[in-house]
């Protein structure tokens, strides 16, 4: 019998991207639930004329937004996507053999990043492997916000599939350094919360090493000049995070002192 299979996308003013989303999910979701955050634009008009379940709630951190809309779907069996993503053709195809013999208890495959009108093809950010179809009743979403990840439960099994996701992220480069400066925010403020510290050593030396790795053991020079810009603005983002981990540690410290 094939299993049904539920699409699950959070949604923030999204009117650009999800019309594309969800076109892309026609022939493999059985339903497509959206939770938004009180969208000011489109996006709620666009999502109810492709027929979605659509729900809204107050943005409380992504994983925790990723979880609940989970709880929304109808079927347990769940492929989770973001609304600047599109499933592949061959992705496509690999999804629909699957739902006549969900064989695994989750499957992951890669996704490839569209950057300012080209895809990156190296570096970090391919192949990015994001396990994205599972069985709801054997894993959650977890990590440190904003950057979650799904985690299946001891003992689950997973599989790969042929075919990428395809991420459209950034049409410019300001596009990027605008994420940039709102995830080292999340990011730094969520490692003040667990504890965690930075030193001198992790802002000097991390940022360069985050660099060489991706530029140089990763491949990311073979995609030219864009390969560049790419691993140089994620390196700049480690050096961002560490200071303002720094910055906001040394605030808390001195309220907790004055009280």
């Amino acid at each position: 019998m094939m299993v049904k299979l539920s699409a699950v996308i959070i949604t923030y003013n999204e009117e650009k991207n999800i019309a594309r989303c969800l076109s892309s999910l026609k022939n493999v979701a059985d339903e497509i639930v959206v939770l938004d955050s009180f969208s000011t634009d489109n996006t709620e008009k666009i999502c109810k004329e492709f027929g979605v379940r659509f729900f809204q709630h107050a943005f409380d951190g992504h994983i925790e937004q990723k979880n609940r809309v989970i709880t929304y779907a109808a079927n347990p069996h769940c492929i989770s996507l973001d609304a600047d993503e599109v499933i592949s053709p061959e992705l496509e195809r690999s999804i629909i053999k699957i739902k006549k013999d969900f064989s695994a208890d989750g499957y992951f495959f890669n996704r490839r990043t569209w950057y300012c009108e080209r895809f990156i093809m190296h570096g970090a950010w391919y192949p990015d492997r994001k396990l994205r179809i599972w069985d709801s009743s054997k894993g959650a979403w977890t990590g440190v916000n904003p950057h979650d990840r799904y985690e299946m439960k001891a003992g689950c099994r997973t599989e790969y599939l042929k075919g990428d996701l395809l991420h459209y992220s950034f049409n410019t480069i300001s596009e990027h350094l605008a994420q940039v400066e709102k995830f080292t925010t999340i990011a730094a403020k969520a490692d003040v919360e667990r504890g965690r510290r930075t030193s001198l050593f992790k802002i000097v030396f991390y940022p360069y090493w985050k660099f060489i790795r991706d530029y140089v053991f990763k491949l990311g020079f073979l995609d030219g000049y864009w390969g560049f810009v790419v691993c140089r603005i994620n390196a700049y983002s480690v050096f961002y995070k560490n200071i303002k981990l720094r910055e906001i540690k040394r605030k808390k410290e001195k309220n907790d002192y004055i009280k």
